[in-house]
């Protein structure tokens, strides 16, 4: 007998069954007429045990098809679990070829850093040619600040969820947002997507979010805290390549499902809206943008209280909403209420404190109120003097102070000035803080604007040389630090061949 297939058994089996029913029709009608005559019971018992053996028969046939559907929808299930693996199995190795150009890259970098040592001896004689170089670049920032003598000191918009995609643990992301812990390997595909994105390989980082989205709905499903972490992550990869009718609708998406999952007033639903409104503030929707922020900082002040830290950063972004818009009122009001904040909870020498006076100064530049702008730029310049000189007094003087005693002698005898001899006064004005270096900008040119030209210029080169003396800092740690790192690779490998020739020299 040959072997049949499965779509032959079905269709015997289906054939069987149509003719056993019809046997077990037509043995009903010859029961039913022999039972109306009631003469030879014989064979009316010969029917009947027929008709059951038909009844068994059908039965058994339906039982069969029954399994034949089962059977159909296991094999569906291995085929869709197949395609799965196929997936996977190339995803990984994709993930294969990058881990290896990835460590190709790594071996040239070790390389480079060998050479580092062999040109460590030239290295001062560079940073000297580079110091004209860098001074040639001031001059020509000094002669930009010139045209514009109001420096912007309003600082980027501040997003809670960009802690997703920056080096901050998924877990702790997780354990932010109600409990709920993110799979291993969405977390691994999470730290790629940040990594390509940080580095501008956005064909890169947008399929792998976007692949992980897939998994995650596949899994979870789509109204699920997970979902709504990979759409704010992968809108604000959208944001960065100013795809924002993209981001917007992302954003959209994710504040759905935290509102319905995590609760209306779950901070991450207020991050969500914070992404959102500074969305729309970068594309100038900012009366679009209000009230998303302010519905953000209602949030946080139920949830966490009117005092706290995170209630006067979105302070900080609904005064910038509301300035941008012209409502110095409201803008002032807001910033002010987060130098509150920061002074009592965090202490005044915390960065944040001297951010928002900047932020404050400038409202006020904007609306010609240069007295209350100058004083709000001289207490950051003083308190970041005394927490690096100590007390003010008459021979410990804050850079400001410096800059007007320079700007009202300027006509007499450089000699005779304090802190006369060029680069003197610097020396009294050693700033680490970008903020610092930003409000030394502004009252540079806030002194230019009032026509005090020897007092900006002053604190201008300050803020240039202080730049770049953080910069030269920077620089040559990175260097000693990838010279200490080859070194002690270098003495690793030393030790290993050693290792490797005792072994084999101990071999009979």
């Amino acid at each position: 007998m040959t072997q049949m297939s499965q779509d032959e058994i079905i269709t015997n089996t289906k054939t069987v069954l149509q003719g056993l029913e019809a046997l077990r029709v037509e043995h009903v009608s010859i029961m039913n007429g022999i039972a109306e005559v009631q003469k030879d019971n014989e064979k009316s018992d010969m029917l009947r045990k027929n008709i059951e053996n038909i009844e068994l028969g059908l039965s058994e046939a339906q039982v069969m098809m029954a399994l034949t559907s089962h059977l159909q929808n296991i094999e569906a299930e291995k085929q869709k679990l197949k395609t799965q693996v196929r997936r996977l199995h190339q995803e990984n190795a994709w993930l294969r070829d990058e881990l290896a150009n990835t460590q190709q890259k790594f071996q040239a970098s070790e390389q480079l850093v060998a050479q580092l040592e062999e040109e460590k001896k030239h290295l001062e004689f560079m940073a000297s040619v580079k110091k004209y170089d860098e001074n040639q670049e001031q001059d020509d920032t000094c002669e930009k600040s010139r045209t514009d003598p109001v420096v912007e000191l309003f600082p980027d918009e501040e997003n809670d969820d960009r802690n997703n995609m920056s080096p901050t643990p998924p877990s702790q992301f997780a354990n932010q947002t109600s409990g709920y812990e993110i799979p291993a390997r969405l977390r691994t595909l999470h730290n790629l997507v940040i990594q390509y994105a940080s580095q501008g390989r956005y064909e890169v980082a947008v399929p792998l979010c976007k692949q992980a989205l897939e998994d995650l709905e596949k899994t979870s499903g789509h109204d699920h805290p997970d979902v709504a972490t990979m759409l704010n992550i992968l809108a604000l990869v959208y944001r960065d390549q100013n795809k924002y009718k993209e981001a917007a609708n992302l954003l959209n998406d994710a504040l759905s499902i935290r509102g319905k999952t995590l609760g209306e007033n779950h901070p991450a639903v207020a991050a969500t809206l914070n992404n959102l409104a500074v969305l729309y503030g970068k594309r100038g929707k900012y009366k679009d943008a209000e009230p998303l922020c302010k519905r953000a900082l209602e949030i946080r002040e139920k949830v966490l209280g009117k005092d706290h830290p995170d209630v006067a950063k979105q302070l900080n972004n609904l005064a910038l909403l509301c300035q941008n818009q012209g409502k110095y009122d409201e803008v002032e009001k807001y910033y002010q209420r987060a130098l509150d904040i920061y002074e009592s909870k965090l202490g005044p020498d915390d960065p944040n404190v001297a951010k928002t006076k900047n932020n404050l100064a400038g409202c006020y530049l904007k609306q010609g109120r240069y007295t209350e702008a100058e004083i709000l730029y001289k207490q950051v310049l003083t308190r970041a003097h005394e927490r690096e000189f100590g007390a003010i007094d008459s021979k410990n003087k804050p850079i400001w102070q410096v800059a007007e005693e320079r700007e009202e002698h300027k006509f007499d005898n450089r000699e005779n000035t304090p802190y006369g001899e060029y680069g003197g006064w610097h020396k009294a004005a050693k700033v680490d803080s970008p903020t610092v270096t930003t409000t030394l900008k502004n009252l540079g040119a806030l002194y230019r604007r009032q026509g005090m030209f020897e007092a900006a210029e002053t604190l201008e080169d300050c803020a240039m040389r202080s730049k770049k003396e953080a910069y030269d800092l920077a620089k040559q740690t990175k260097v000693s630090q990838l010279l200490t790192s080859n070194e002690k690779r270098r003495s690793k490998a030393i030790k290993e061949d050693m290792d490797f020739s005792e072994e084999k020299n101990a071999k009979p």
